[in-house]
């Protein structure tokens, strides 16, 4: 029969989101720059940015809202939720090289600190306090180690058919997901170093807080899943949102530990404490 679908594959209908992405990331762009140089652009860099930022954000959920759609329509075959993983791999592996930046910065500064500092480099210079590593930081670690054996109660649950389950999984994560955000803010308000005033304090604020920041959108995924999981979608056989929500949280877990213990525990070694 003509036209009939005779494939595994969903062909997608013509969409403005992906034009609409690519102008509002434009504007986004342009607006952060213009901001950054208000001497010499003037001052429209705010609404720039704030329309940029606008239209980002109704991109993502207008698109992701058709996404949601085309699984409860039962578009999302095998081959498709392959594809679809394959995609979600390689948006880990490019925000892994993101962090790659952080840290090369952060062991080049501190392994060849000539240029910087012949003695200190980018390690606290004589007499600057560093945060106790083993305090909140430490802290903080536990949390997460927490969160990511919840998350995976939580997946382990929807794969056996026990919806109460990973619910209460859930919940239980984005709770420990706010609780670390909530003592990184409290660690930030009373660190002993502003940002900028070191190369060392440079890099902690940077990396640290970009973690931080995917904390935040993780806490945030796994929140719209938790709404998805009152409304009954996610089978045993078709949950991608949820599996992708997972590997995104497995993967900010994986980085904190690589934080805590190159910024936290060796890049503050031998400097005098804060509070100590």
């Amino acid at each position: 029969m003509a036209g009939a679908k005779n494939h595994d594959y969903h062909i997608l209908p013509p969409s403005a989101w992906p034009l609409m992405g690519a102008v509002s990331a434009f504007f986004l762009a342009v607006g952060a720059v213009i901001w950054m140089h208000a001497d010499q652009m003037g001052g429209s860099g705010p609404a720039v940015f704030g329309l940029g930022l606008a239209g980002v954000l109704a991109t993502m959920y207008f698109w992701w809202t058709d996404v949601v759609k085309e699984a409860r329509a039962g578009d999302h075959t095998p081959v498709v939720q392959l594809h679809l993983r394959y995609g979600m791999i390689l948006f880990i592996a490019s925000e892994v090289m993101f962090f790659v930046g952080w840290f090369w910065a952060f062991f080049d500064f501190s392994l060849f600190p000539s240029e910087l500092d012949p003695i200190n480099g980018l390690f606290p210079s004589k007499g600057v306090e560093v945060l106790n590593a083993f305090e909140l930081p430490l802290l903080n670690t536990l949390i997460l180690l927490c969160s990511g054996t919840t998350v995976t109660w939580a997946h382990h649950a929807l794969i056996h058919g026990d919806r109460e389950g990973l619910k209460k999984g859930l919940w239980a994560t984005i709770l420990l997901g706010l609780l670390f955000s909530s003592i990184q803010a409290y660690e930030y308000a009373h660190a002993p170093f502003p940002f900028g005033e070191t190369p060392y304090s440079s890099a902690f604020y940077m990396a640290t807080g970009f973690h931080g920041f995917h904390v935040i959108v993780g806490t945030i995924f796994l929140a719209v899943c938790l709404i998805r999981a009152y409304q009954g979608d996610f089978t045993p056989r078709q949950h991608f949102g949820f599996e992708a929500a997972a590997w995104y949280w497995h993967f900010v877990d994986v980085v904190w530990l690589f934080l805590f213990a190159s910024i936290y525990v060796w890049g503050g070694w031998g400097a005098p404490v804060h509070g100590g």
